[in-house]
């Protein structure tokens, strides 16, 4: 792995803000389309499938969704690291916003799920392209804080889900229809990317020389060990080189503990949240303010991870996180709350660790590998680890369903929060305010 780092960036400030908006945009509305299937789940497997449907049909839908999500953000990393971020971003934006713009008229389950699948193709293949265009623009010093900024989007996103949804009617079986139809919206953002958006020029120079590298090797020339590198197909070259595999294995256990622990437990939230509400005896739409407390705990979560990271760096954050969310975790569903403001403080704070650690996939791995394979090392981390999500997605839909209660789903899988704690401070050496890596 090459040790070189790059110049800084050479965009002018308006494209530099450009890209940041462009990918703001795109993962907020990413956001939006994932937290919207989760409140409106329940809704489309009564109205589908029927009113006494098993909980294994929503687990079904979140696991095709995060499946498809993996398969889209792999392609998209391989991509990007041969097309340009810019192109990926705009495809990915289009393809999820067309998908979820349809699914809103879906006739039946099964259609409904295959447009699911294509809308989760576009999702996954959004966030690298975004995230690696602001981490190559952003400066060395703040880039924690300016990635945490950008990740917050997708919180932003679940905020706005939450209130459209209960603008629309928590409880009306119409609702769903509407608040995917909004979906297809993002399709407007492809505009302003089209427009204003520039390509990494830290990208076009590692592009520069790998061409240069594969014409050489075409014709027979001898090349140097970082040239041969250049003409080595990405994924082959992660798993291949000692340094880039080692890495890549410890970030995916990281990434595993994130994502299996936010898909396969903090998705139970708001049906979790609501029963305690009915057995409250108040009124249904408080299930909707329950739910956007975790969303605006989420969102601090995420800006607080920034500052942190770029305060006592990367891996302590990390670290710190993983832990909050294991107690959290522990906290919110092992006790029984008599008061729903009570409740609502603790999913908040829940909240603040499991859904703002998310941060860290897109500025600690980024900073692990060179420009070259930056966008398939990203996306490996954050996509193949869904595959275990959407693995403890369905088990936590069975889990429920067997023995009747989503607490002891959470409690059993959310325990994986364990693996972050044990692999957070040995996946890599410290990046804090370093050079990306050229």
């Amino acid at each position: 792995m090459s040790t070189e780092t790059a110049a800084a960036p050479t965009t002018s400030r308006n494209t530099r803000r450009a890209n940041f908006a462009s990918a703001w945009l795109g993962w907020m509305l990413d956001g939006f389309e994932t937290y919207a299937i989760v409140l409106v789940g329940s809704l489309v497997v009564a109205d589908l499938v029927g009113k006494g449907a098993s909980p294994i049909y929503f687990g079904t839908i979140l696991a095709v969704q995060l499946i498809a999500w993996a398969v889209g953000g792999l392609a998209s990393g391989v991509l990007i690291d041969y097309f340009g971020r810019r192109k990926v971003l705009m495809a990915s934006i289009l393809t999820y916003a067309i998908a979820t713009g349809l699914a809103a008229l879906s006739p039946n389950f099964a259609i409904f799920l295959v447009l699911r699948i294509i809308a989760g193709l576009g999702m996954g293949a959004e966030w690298g392209p975004g995230s690696a265009l602001v981490a190559e623009t952003w400066s060395d010093r703040s880039r924690g804080r300016g990635i945490a900024l950008l990740q917050c989007a997708f919180g932003v996103g679940f905020l706005v889900a939450t209130g459209v949804f209960w603008l629309l009617g928590p409880t009306d079986p119409g609702t769903w229809r509407w608040l995917l139809a909004i979906g297809a919206l993002p399709a407007l953002v492809v505009l302003f990317v089209r427009r204003r958006v520039g390509e990494s020029p830290m990208w076009e120079d590692a592009d520069a020389r790998r061409r240069a590298a594969t014409a050489r090797a075409a014709k027979g020339e001898t090349l140097d060990e970082h040239e041969r590198a250049l003409t080595v197909f990405t994924l082959r070259r992660l798993f291949t080189e000692p340094a880039s595999r080692s890495r890549l294995l410890k970030l995916l256990a990281c990434s595993t503990a994130s994502l299996v622990g936010w898909w396969a437990v903090s998705t139970w939230v708001p049906q979790y949240a609501g029963a305690a509400v009915k057995a409250a005896g108040a009124a249904p739409t408080t299930t909707t303010l329950i739910v956007l407390a975790y969303n605006v705990g989420g969102v601090l979560g995420w800006l607080a991870w920034g500052v942190l990271a770029d305060a006592i760096g990367r891996r302590w954050a990390l670290w710190s996180y993983f832990a909050g969310a294991l107690v959290l975790t522990w906290v919110l569903f092992g006790f029984q709350y008599s008061s729903l403001g009570l409740l609502t403080l603790v999913v908040a704070v829940n909240g603040f660790f499991t859904l703002g650690q998310m941060g860290w996939m897109a500025t600690y791995p980024g900073e692990l590998f060179p420009t070259s394979l930056r966008g398939s090392a990203i996306t490996v981390v954050f996509n193949v680890s869904r595959v275990f999500a959407a693995a403890g997605a369905l088990l936590a839909g069975a889990i429920v369903g067997g023995l009747g209660g989503i607490a002891t789903a959470a409690l059993v899988i959310g325990s994986i929060y364990v693996l972050g704690l044990v692999f957070a401070l040995i996946a890599g050496p410290e990046t804090k305010g370093k050079p990306l890596p050229e």
